[in-house]
C-alpha cells in the first residue's frame, strides 16, 4: 500500500485507519507509563526505598524530565539513521525491560533496581514518543482540517491507557497497609502489570504496522536517498534544500509554544507528586456513597481521574474544532485557553487545601473538579501542540522538532519536582496558589502575543 493509499484508506469517522492502529499502540504504552507513574512516588517513600517526600519528588521530577529530553535524540536518530517505525519497536522493548527491572527489587538491591529500571524507561521513551506522534502527522496532507481532530483522537488513546493503568497497577501494587510485612513488597506486581501492558502494545504494533501504515515512517529521511515511491523521492529531495525564511519563522513559533508549554507542564505534572500526596494525606479516602455505603479508595486511583475526563471530553473537543470551521480558534488562542483553564483548576484545589488546613481531610470532589478543569486546559494545549509541530516543522526535521516540543515537558518536570519538593515546607494553600496565579498569567500573555505568533506561522491554522 502506497503512502497516498494509506492516507485515503479512511474509517467511518473520516480519519485514516492507521490513526486507530496507532491509537491502540499508544494506549498500551501509556498504560505502561502511567501505571508505573501512579506508584512511583509512593513506592519511593515506602519502607522498601525509604526516601523522604522531598527526595522522592526531586527524583520523580528528574525522571519525568529526562523522559521528555531523550526524544530530541531519539527523533534525530530516527530522522537520519533508523527510521520512525524501527525506533518505536526499540523504544517499546526498552520500556518493557525497564518495568520488569523495577519489579526485581527483591532480587537486586532496591535502589539499583529503581535506578536501572528508570534509566531503561527514559531511553526507551526517547525512541518511542516523538516517532509515533510524527507518524500520526504523516497520515494527513498539509493543512488537512482533520489534523487537530485526529491528534485529539490519538490523545484520547493516551488517556484510555492512562485511565485503566492506576486502577490495575494501583490495585495490584499499592499496599493497603504499608507497614504490614506481608504487603510491603506488593509494589512489584504493579510494575510487572505495566511491563506486560507494553508487551501487548508491542505485539499489536508488530503484526499490524505494515497493513495500516504502508511505507510511512519505515525509512529515515536520508540525503540523496533513492526510492521507487514518488512521495518518498519528494521527501528525499526536500531534505536536500536549505531552510527558507518562512520555515525559520515557523521554527520561532514552535519555540515560543514550547516555552509557554514548559509552565503548563510544570503545574500539570503535580499530579504524580504533590497532588498524589494530597490525595493520600488530605483527602477522605473512606467516603460514604449513596447506595454503596462506605468505600475505601487508594491515593493512586486519583491518577485515573484526569484520563477519565480526557476520554469523555476528547471526542467533544475533536468535533468542536472541526465544526467551528473558519471560526476555529488559532493555535495561540487555544494555548491561552489551556493555560487559563489550568489556572482555574489550581485555584480550586488551593481553596480545598485551605479548608483541609482548617478542618482536616476534605471530600474527594475537590480533586475531581480540579482535574476536570485541568483536563479541559490540557485538551486545548497538549494534543494541539503535537498537531502544531507536524504543521510547522520542516519535513526533514519533523521528529527532531517533535522532540524539541517534548522538551517542554523536560523543563516543566524539572520545575514540577522543585515545586513539589516544598510540599512539607510551604503551606498547601501557597503550594497550589503558585500554579494558579502562574498559569493564568501565562495564558493572558499568550493571548496578547497571538497576532505576532500568527505572523510567524504564515497562514498555518
Amino acid at each position: 500500500m502506497t503512502d497516498s493509499e494509506v492516507k485515503h484508506n479512511v474509517s467511518h469517522s473520516g480519519h485514516p485507519k492507521g490513526l486507530y492502529m496507532l491509537f491502540m499502540v499508544e494506549m498500551w504504552e501509556r498504560f505502561n507509563y502511567y501505571g508505573m507513574r501512579a506508584l512511583l512516588s509512593l513506592f519511593m517513600i515506602s519502607t522498601v526505598i525509604g526516601f523522604t517526600k522531598e527526595k522522592a519528588s526531586n527524583i520523580y521530577g528528574m525522571f519525568t524530565a529526562l523522559v521528555y529530553l531523550t526524544p530530541v535524540i531519539g527523533g534525530y536518530l530516527a530522522d537520519r539513521y533508523i527510521g520512525k517505525r524501527h525506533s518505536i519497536t526499540i523504544g517499546a522493548i526498552l520500556m518493557a525491560m525497564g518495568q520488569f527491572t523495577l519489579a526485581s527489587y527483591e532480587i537486586i538491591p532496591p535502589v539499583l533496581a529503581l535506578g536501572t529500571g528508570l534509566t531503561l524507561i527514559i531511553i526507551g521513551n526517547g525512541f518511542f514518543k516523538p516517532n509515533i506522534s510524527s507518524i500520526v502527522g504523516e497520515l494527513y496532507e498539509p493543512n488537512d482540517v482533520r489534523r487537530d481532530g485526529g491528534f485529539t483522537i490519538f490523545y484520547m488513546g493516551i488517556n484510555v491507557g492512562a485511565f485503566f493503568a492506576p486502577f490495575v497497577c494501583g490495585f495490584l501494587g499499592e499496599p493497603t497497609d504499608p507497614l504490614s510485612a506481608l504487603e510491603a513488597y506488593k509494589w512489584k506486581y504493579g510494575f510487572m502489570a505495566a511491563g506486560i501492558g507494553m508487551l501487548i502494545g508491542l505485539i499489536w504494533y508488530t503484526v499490524s504496522q505494515n497493513k495500516y501504515l504502508g511505507h510511512i515512517g519505515l525509512h529515515p529521511v536520508r540525503k540523496n536517498g533513492a526510492s521507487n515511491d514518488a512521495e518518498e523521492r519528494a521527501k528525499a529531495e526536500a531534505a536536500n534544500k536549505p531552510l527558507t525564511q518562512d520555515e525559520w519563522d515557523k521554527i520561532k513559533a514552535i519555540c515560543t509554544f514550547t516555552f509557554f508549554a514548559v509552565f503548563f507542564f510544570a503545574f500539570f505534572e503535580q499530579a504524580g507528586t504533590s497532588l498524589n500526596f494530597f490525595a493520600k494525606e488530605a483527602t477522605n479516602l473512606t467516603p460514604v456513597l449513596p447506595f454503596f455505603g462506605q468505600i475505601t479508595l487508594k491515593a493512586s486511583y486519583f491518577q485515573a481521574v484526569n484520563p477519565i475526563f480526557v476520554v469523555l471530553f476528547a471526542p467533544i473537543f475533536a468535533k468542536m474544532w472541526v465544526r467551528l470551521g473558519e471560526k476555529d480558534p488559532s493555535i495561540p488562542a487555544k494555548f491561552g485557553w489551556g493555560l487559563f483553564l489550568q489556572g482555574l483548576a489550581f485555584a480550586i484545589i488551593a481553596v480545598g487545601a485551605a479548608i483541609y488546613q482548617s478542618n482536616g481531610p476534605v471530600s474527594a470532589l475537590w480533586l475531581v473538579f480540579m482535574y476536570m478543569f485541568c483536563t479541559m486546559g490540557e485538551l486545548c494545549l497538549s494534543p494541539v501542540g503535537l498537531s502544531m509541530v507536524t504543521k510547522l516543522a520542516p519535513l526533514k526535521f519533523m521528529s527532531l522538532f517533535m522532540g524539541i516540543w517534548l522538551m517542554a515537558s523536560f523543563f516543566g518536570n524539572l520545575l514540577a519536582g522543585w515545586i513539589a519538593g516544598h510540599y512539607e515546607s510551604w503551606s498547601l494553600t501557597t503550594l497550589f496558589s503558585v500554579p494558579a496565579i502562574g498559569s493564568i498569567t501565562f495564558g493572558v500573555i499568550m493571548w496578547i502575543m497571538t497576532k505576532k505568533i500568527k505572523q510567524w506561522m504564515h497562514g498555518v491554522h
